[in-house]
């Protein structure tokens, strides 16, 4: 069965340019309006995800006026299409104002077809990312894995790998940078569970000060040490019939860790200053962004503990491994965010959709969200660009493309230049790494403009 047509409105008054700008979209069911109303009557039948608009309408067809309130009314009705303005020759002022005003781009007289059709293209493609994250954000779900946002192949395996574990009574252990998310994937393991009406208690090992860990996680009689003014239980027995968290478990004392390594082998603890025995049912989920292996190898944590605490182990991927989930979690936090903030109608400029996907997001995943919350909160304007997110611009060979060529070429460069690195420029050495013959070397190093060290 046949896709139906993308749609595209084209504001545009001149009969022959609107018989140009209808071929140049031959790909697309092209809707064409002349004036005011007939466009925004277009926009209420249509609802186009893209529109290329003349500023010069009647009737003020020399100037702008027109042009410029027609874009704040279809801003205001379809906030989400993107707008596409086409000005005069070099009319600069006329196309900065309208990206400050929220068209998604701009694009000069006299009509250049192919690029016209790319900028349409790009267009639609983000229009079409943007609302795959409106759905994935606002579906209804029973499936607490809802609050995981992803595209990718990788982080997708660890979300299935949770609700294969989830069901059980499995100690799991979680691996990630910081930011990558792993109380969620812990709280998730705790409402996919038979546990999850009762409570999931977090507790961070590298907060809480080492002479108080102790009686956070245990509890403590009264009397046990100054200050110990009554029984109080710890975090263990309140979590019992529940789901205790122990996040950055790489971060505990050696000597808390023996401790902890028998109330996992007994399931038993005794309060600090107490001599009874108290069973606790407990489902235990550790996290940590440190190498486990290397603490054990130092003797900073015990062997033995982490078999205990690792019957299964789930790995988060960092941000910058996730291939495009950066931009898609970019737009949920943005409408997100603009709706707390009773600031919507938030849209990220091309330079902050590249600068986003070019970055390497150290923070992770909840640096990205603090970067967004912080641009919605300052911008002084609807457009959100690469500067409001501190990330500086990107140049034109950074931006976003979705022409496979572009793509491949820009891959085959990258691979070519880093098996030339890899064997101190011998061109010999680097054909066979790739898997190419000589020649080919030789024609792909002219088409690129490279040349060996």
């Amino acid at each position: 069965m046949e896709q139906p047509a993308r749609k595209i409105l084209v504001i545009e008054d001149d009969p022959g340019l609107q018989t140009q700008l209808r071929w140049c979209f031959e790909n697309y069911d092209v809707v064409i309006a002349g004036d005011h109303d007939s466009a925004m009557a277009a926009l209420q039948e249509h609802k186009p995800p893209v529109i290329t608009l003349d500023l010069g309408l009647p009737p003020d067809a020399d100037g702008t006026s027109v042009g410029f309130s027609l874009l704040e009314d279809i801003l205001l009705k379809a906030p989400h299409s993107k707008v596409i303005v086409v000005t005069g020759n070099n009319d600069r002022e006329h196309a900065t104002r309208s990206v400050a005003m929220g068209a998604y781009d701009f694009f000069y007289k006299p009509i250049d077809a192919d690029m016209l059709e790319l900028i349409v293209n790009r267009g639609y493609r983000v229009y079409e990312l943007e609302e795959e994250n409106r759905r994935l954000s606002t579906q209804g779900s029973p499936s607490p894995l809802e609050g995981v946002i992803t595209g990718s192949e990788i982080m997708q395996q660890a979300c299935r790998t949770v609700e294969k574990v989830a069901p059980t009574d499995t100690t799991v252990l979680i691996l990630g940078e910081s930011g990558t998310g792993k109380e969620l994937l812990a709280r998730a393991l705790h409402a996919l569970s038979s546990r999850h009406d009762n409570r999931f208690v977090a507790i961070n090992c590298a907060a809480i000060p080492e002479n108080l860990l102790e009686s956070e996680l245990f509890g403590y009689e009264k009397g046990a040490f100054t200050g110990a003014a009554k029984q109080t239980p710890g975090k263990i027995e309140v979590a019992s019939g529940g789901t205790l968290f122990l996040d950055e478990i790489g971060d505990m004392p050696p000597a808390l860790q023996a401790k902890l390594l028998r109330f996992l082998q007994e399931r038993v603890i005794e309060r600090v200053g107490g001599r009874k025995e108290i069973p606790v049912d407990v489902r235990v989920i550790c996290a940590t962004h440190k190498d486990l292996h290397e603490l054990i190898r130092t003797g900073l944590f015990r062997e033995d503990l982490y078999y205990r605490i690792s019957e299964v182990s789930i790995s988060i991927p960092a941000l910058k491994d996730r291939e495009g989930d950066a931009l898609l979690l970019a737009h949920v936090f943005l409408e997100r965010i603009s709706k707390q903030q009773g600031k919507q109608g938030h849209r990220f400029s091309k330079d902050a959709m590249a600068a986003i996907e070019n970055y390497s997001w150290p923070g992770n995943v909840r640096e990205l969200e603090n970067r967004v919350k912080r641009a919605v909160i300052m911008a002084e304007h609807k457009q959100i660009n690469a500067s409001d997110l501190e990330l500086g611009g990107s140049s034109a060979e950074e931006l976003a493309t979705f022409n496979l060529r572009e793509i491949r070429d820009r891959s085959d460069r990258q691979a070519i230049m880093r098996a030339l690195n890899h064997v101190g420029g011998k061109i010999s050495q680097a054909a066979e790494l790739l898997g190419i013959s000589r020649p080919t070397m030789y024609d792909l190093l002219r088409k690129f403009g490279l040349k060996p060290k």
